[in-house]
């Protein structure tokens, strides 16, 4: 006999954006659950050894997301896990956000714990049960058998929107026309690497590395990230279709995070897809790993130390909204009347087929508006996405789904959330201003309009 569960708010997948959007709904007093496939939360930034966070800032230094991500990262700093924001010595952002990822398990669960959220790990949500234009419950499997969790909101986090899948809600997966996705990559931490000697030998030979490289600041600058090692890696002719090598140092003194391999043309919601993605990816892990050893300065010494629990995903399915985010809108520096989240990352699309990545910079003031029109499922009312599954088009999600963009948008939608509660009306009917007016009052920065 199948389990049964009440609550008003339902958040489904435990990483960033759900724990942001969990704890917001906890936090306004609705009775929330929060449901995780794994055995601590986190989700990419933990799972996948997505690291370091970037970017809270614009290219000007100015940050503009906060809230309770830059709560989260006080608390780490407290506890000496993060040094907090950092010049990023890649260039391609102006600030970094190192943290200690089993530090930030702990603080997470914390946080929800204090805000009365009632948290279910070991959990996989597989099917959404409807009535008319709502989702009425959705049930999950686990260790103990099947719950069915009936609730008033329903916020997707999953990052491959399975539950606007399961609820038969539209969505979008990839790039018009093929439909091709933006590559998987397994992730990697090597230790016992000297960073003074890279840091050396980047100053020896500058054109090495990315041209966005402040080269002429890096002997005062804390070494943060490196993209580059050209000469080594076309020397290498690796199988991978990478144009460099890029990874950045710590959380430990002598630590990297290697964020350089590259699995593509797979699916990352279809099973036996992802089954080969895990087999390259751990194939691409040792290649890489031994290239770094053998070939490049400061690695001598170095061992594997850690690989991810999973491949990062960086895109799959994506919630049809009531509003769609553009490249033209992030280019543009668009702002939205219903603004809920702000970012300055820019347009970062790694090649569903080819060797590069295209960039595109933020323009206006450096910052786009994320409107809450992208968060609102166009067909099912007491539905929210945040995070990575939030709407927008192919281009525009690669600025979108950085980490502390979607904190910030499950912020947004777990505020959302508990408004629609308080109100006894769907998420769509809510009082945008009166979200915003809660959202500023917690430390979120939203510029909506000049003025």
């Amino acid at each position: 006999m199948m389990r049964e569960m009440e609550a008003d708010v339902v958040v489904i997948g435990g990483g960033p954006a759900g724990v942001n959007a969990a704890i917001a709904a906890g936090r306004s007093g609705a009775r929330t659950v929060l449901v995780e496939r794994y055995g601590f939360v986190g989700g990419m930034s933990t799972a996948a050894l997505v690291y370091p966070w970037m970017t809270f800032h614009t290219m000007d230094g100015r940050q503009v997301i906060k809230g309770i991500a830059q709560e989260i990262i006080e608390r780490l700093m407290e506890r000496n896990a993060s040094p907090g924001h950092m010049r990023c010595t890649v260039g391609f952002v102006r600030t970094v956000t190192p943290y200690h990822p089993e530090v930030y398990k702990v603080l997470a669960l914390e946080m929800l714990r204090e805000a009365g959220v009632k948290l279910l790990l070991h959990s996989f949500a597989d099917a959404a049960e409807t009535e008319g234009d709502r989702i009425a419950a959705v049930q999950i499997t686990g260790k103990s058998g099947r719950i069915r969790i009936r609730a008033s909101v329903f916020v997707d986090t999953t990052g491959d929107a399975d539950i606007v899948h399961l609820s038969g809600a539209p969505y979008q997966k990839g790039r018009d026309g093929d439909k091709l996705m933006q590559p998987m990559t397994l992730k990697f931490r090597m230790k016992g690497v000297d960073l003074h000697k890279v840091k050396a030998y980047m100053l020896d030979h500058p054109d090495e590395f990315n041209d966005k490289t402040p080269i002429a600041e890096l002997p005062q600058l804390h070494l943060t990230g490196v993209g580059g090692f050209s000469k080594h890696w076309n020397e290498a002719n690796l199988p991978i279709k990478r144009q460099d090598v890029l990874f950045f140092t710590g959380p430990g003194d002598d630590e990297v995070l290697v964020n350089t391999t590259r699995v593509q043309g797979l699916d990352g919601t279809n099973v036996e897809d992802l089954t080969l993605a895990e087999e390259e990816g751990r194939k691409q892990v040792l290649m890489y790993a031994d290239f770094m050893i053998r070939c490049l300065p400061g690695f001598e010494n170095a061992s594997l130390s850690q690989v991810g629990s999973q491949i990062g995903v960086r895109e799959t399915r994506r919630l049809e909204g009531l509003y769609a985010l553009t490249m033209d809108d992030v280019v543009q520096g668009a702002r939205f009347e219903d603004c809920i989240a702000r970012s300055g990352y820019p347009i970062d699309i790694h090649s569903p087929d080819g060797r590069g990545v295209t960039a595109a910079w933020v323009g206006g003031d450096g910052a786009y508006d994320i409107p809450y029109r992208c968060l609102v499922s166009r067909t099912i009312v007491n539905l929210l996405a945040a995070g990575r599954c939030i709407s927008t088009t192919h281009e525009a999600l690669a600025t979108t789904r950085l980490t502390p963009s979607c904190m910030a948008t499950g912020q947004a939608a777990g505020t959302a959330a508990g408004l629609a509660v308080k109100h006894g009306v769907t998420p769509r009917e809510i009082d945008v201003s009166e979200l915003q007016a809660l959202l500023r009052a917690d430390g979120a920065v939203l510029d909506t309009v000049a003025g």
